[in-house]
């Protein structure tokens, strides 16, 4: 019965990075470019990766699978950033807020998962070369990507179903410039502490124990590499252009902080200010990345991007060192 009483949220109001109408034009175009640029970047890579023989391998069929993640994921925050700062303001249906925040943390606990097996892969390929073959097929890439996929959106559905068993009925003003459950925790009028516990858990469990199977895979390559050191230092170096991997974003649940105030806006502003700046970061520039470090130096890339255009007509020259 108490329920009835409740008014239920239509809406949010995303307060968004700045009020000065020149800042958010500046972002504007800053943040089209960038978006443009990791589209693109990313499509790139998904493009040569299909169209070349020599890319049709586990580590770069883990690596498209990477790119169409950072599209979607990039897809799903910026072209909404882009409008309410061309717009000036920021209004979202509480339907399309709960959907970017699931499909959000869905994409982050599947990039997680991912980079596991990405480090999996390399540690096999550097470390057992001599099962790589075997242990690495196309099937068992197929398995290990579609596993990463539906394990982390699996888990983000459950820490997502905890957060919308909440009633939501008074302030609707997220000081952010996209939906995040930390901050929609905190507007909600029930007791939250049971679902902080239900989301810290989960979400501990997604960051953690990917993070522990890449700390591994990657420890054991380091202990490889150092023991073939003095047998060749020249390739030595090129190793590591094989096993770098783009920083993650990590979970945006996790940044959630205890915070019991009476005041729920008041709640709702503690450290907002900061976070939403970190998330430009893991929302703008880290998907950006990608690209970048996965062409920069490598090799097969640039043989297949000049290939490409040797077919279209033009030039391409790289020097890898």
């Amino acid at each position: 019965m108490a329920a009835e009483n409740f008014t239920s949220v239509q809406e949010f109001i995303l307060v968004g990075l700045t009020n000065h109408r020149k800042t958010q034009m500046l972002l504007f175009v800053v943040i089209l470019l960038t978006y443009s640029f990791t589209v693109l970047g990313n499509l790139m890579i998904i493009v040569l990766v299909l169209t070349d023989f020599h890319l049709q391998t586990p580590m770069y069929f883990f690596l498209t699978n990477l790119s169409t993640l950072e599209i979607c994921f990039v897809t799903t925050t910026e072209p909404q950033m882009l409008a309410h700062l061309m717009a000036g303001n920021g209004v979202l249906p509480f339907t399309h807020c709960v959907a970017q925040m699931y499909i959000a943390t869905s994409l982050a606990s599947i990039e997680c998962f991912l980079l596991a097996a990405m480090a999996y892969d390399r540690y096999l390929a550097i470390c057992r070369p001599l099962v790589y073959t075997v242990a690495m097929g196309g099937w068992h890439s197929l398995q290990l990507a579609f596993a990463s996929w539906v394990i982390g959106a699996i888990l983000a559905s459950i820490t997502m179903s905890s957060i919308l068993r909440l009633p939501f009925c008074g302030p609707n003003r997220i000081n952010h410039f996209c939906c995040e459950a930390p901050l929609l925790l905190k507007l909600s009028c029930a007791d939250i502490r049971v679902t902080e516990q239900i989301v810290v858990i989960f979400s501990s469990f997604i960051l953690l124990f990917p993070l522990s199977l890449i700390l591994t895979s990657y420890g054991m390559i380091l202990w490889s590499v150092l023991q073939i050191r003095s047998k060749l230092p020249g390739r030595t170096p090129r190793l590591f252009s094989y096993i770098a991997l783009p920083p993650g974003r990590g979970l945006p649940v996790l940044r959630h902080r205890h915070v019991h105030a009476p005041d729920p806006i008041a709640s709702a502003k503690v450290n907002s200010n900061y976070d939403k700046w970190i998330a430009v970061f893991y929302a703008v520039v880290t998907p950006m990345l990608n690209p970048i470090i996965y062409t920069l130096r490598n090799k097969d890339v640039h043989d297949a991007a000049a290939k490409m255009m040797g077919r279209w007509g033009l030039s391409y020259r790289h020097q890898v060192v």
